[in-house]
């Protein structure tokens, strides 16, 4: 199973748009990405480290595939569509990792 995390940094600046995203692009991926998406999960930094500190990203979603060629081949034909629609609601684009998930007993 991997976890590709879509990660929005934060900044004085940034403005993200959390009810769009959560109710119109979120659905949108899920419905694109159809049976191959395994599971969908959405954060909203509230903090940072220190008191009175950003959290380091206003938002992070997280989206579960079996494996890399199941995200790519699932995400690849819709890329341009999601991208088009960061301007949506955000003024940054999102950082992407793809991790391994390791259970540990």
């Amino acid at each position: 199973m991997i976890k590709v995390s879509v990660m929005y940094p934060n900044g004085k600046d940034v403005q993200f748009d959390t009810d769009y995203y959560k109710n119109s692009h979120l659905p949108m991926i899920s419905k694109s990405l159809g049976k191959d998406l395994k599971g969908l999960e959405f954060e909203v930094g509230i903090a940072g480290r220190q008191p009175g500190e950003l959290a380091p990203y206003v938002a992070i979603a997280h989206l579960l595939f079996d494996n890399v060629a199941s995200f790519k081949s699932s995400f690849a034909p819709h890329a341009a569509t999601f991208a088009a629609d960061v301007k949506n609601y955000s003024n940054v684009d999102g950082e992407l990792q793809i991790s391994e998930l390791i259970t540990l007993s």
